[in-house]
């Protein structure tokens, strides 16, 4: 395949929109956790594409061995890597539930990260375009209902600090994308975090990165239009129905979050992190 990104967990929804947005880009991948129907859905959308499949688990240490083992092969070189390591979890409160949900969760979303690192950040090629791993929602302000997988995405976000450092010092480069929501697989959601992962890894390439990239998808600003007005609840206000041209691109939806986080949770002196 010569040069070629290694998608982790492509399976999932965010793991199938990064190797879409790859072969859109005429990038060759390598999706690790694929099967064969999506491999055939996605090669029929991308004639030209050049896509590879492999079933291949990252649950443990030794999981993780046996791929590199097998991605060391003669015309195979990494490229880069995007993994999507997440397991399936129901909703609950943290307190109702037995210590053994959350260690279930931390074996399933945090330490496939660690393990997959471990093993495949030495098989990154010379000037490769880096690592990027991809969380869920709930690592900065918890996610109610969800309070066991929340834990686990602060912990990532901590995780991917420690590896950007580490690997930093070898000339390598460890970013963290954080969704601000689940995306659905074959939606524009999707598509557009796949898009920005592999912004990442080409931004990389020419300079050193931040560690972490809190994504706001592109649909929120949309999401916020349609919703019909609530003037109408309140005296003296007329209502507004919002339009298209009331839209705010996502930029501005982003600072105006950042904005807001700070208002609901102001960080004391001294202890204000470089996350950007």
């Amino acid at each position: 395949m010569g040069r070629a990104l290694v998608v982790l967990g492509a399976g999932s929804a965010a793991g199938r929109g990064v190797v879409e947005a790859a072969l859109a880009a005429g990038r060759a991948v390598l999706a690790v956790g694929m099967d064969d129907a999506t491999r055939q859905a996605l090669s029929g959308r991308h004639p030209q594409g050049r896509l590879r499949a492999l079933l291949a688990p990252v649950a443990s240490d030794a999981d993780a061995a046996a791929l590199a083992r097998r991605l060391r092969t003669p015309g195979l070189v990494v490229d880069g890597v995007v993994a999507s390591l997440a397991g399936s979890h129901p909703c609950g409160r943290l307190i109702d539930e037995p210590a053994e949900v959350l260690q279930r969760t931390l074996d399933q979303d945090l330490l496939p990260h660690l393990f997959a690192a471990r093993h495949l950040l030495p098989l990154l090629a010379e000037g490769s375009a880096g690592y990027v791993l991809i969380g869920g929602p709930g690592g900065r302000y918890p996610w109610a209902g969800y309070g066991h997988c929340s834990i686990a995405a602060a912990a990532l976000r901590m995780m991917a600090r420690v590896l950007h450092e580490e690997a930093g010092r070898e000339g390598q480069r460890v970013q963290l994308l954080s969704m601000d929501a689940p995306v659905a697989a074959d939606s524009p959601a999707a598509l557009a975090l796949g898009r920005r992962a592999l912004a990442m890894l080409d931004e990389a390439r020419h300079q050193c990165p931040a560690p972490i990239h809190d994504y706001a998808g592109e649909m929120t600003s949309a999401v916020i239009a349609g919703t019909p007005a609530a003037a109408a609840s309140f005296h003296g206000i007329r209502a507004h129905r919002t339009t298209a041209g009331d839209v705010l691109p996502a930029r501005h939806m982003r600072s105006a979050r950042a904005l807001l986080d700070a208002i609901a949770s102001p960080t004391s002196p001294g202890s204000v992190h470089d996350e950007y």
